[in-house]
């Protein structure tokens, strides 16, 4: 005789495997090191005090 399956386990199995490879792909394609992200908002940082730095006080000629 065949031994009784329970199908809500291998379709849950199956949704989490699912889950996990859709979570795979996204860190590959969205992660990114700590390291990456301070360096991004060091560069943000530099840019805005630059361009801060350039500003002309004043009325402009109209």
């Amino acid at each position: 005789m065949a031994d009784v399956v329970n199908l809500n386990r291998f379709r849950k199995m199956r949704q989490k495997e699912e889950r996990e490879k859709t979570a795979g792909e996204n860190r590959v394609r969205f992660g990114r090191t700590k390291a990456e992200k301070l360096r991004d908002r060091q560069d943000a940082e530099r840019r805005k005090t630059d361009l801060d730095g350039k500003k002309v006080d004043g009325k402009a000629d109209e």
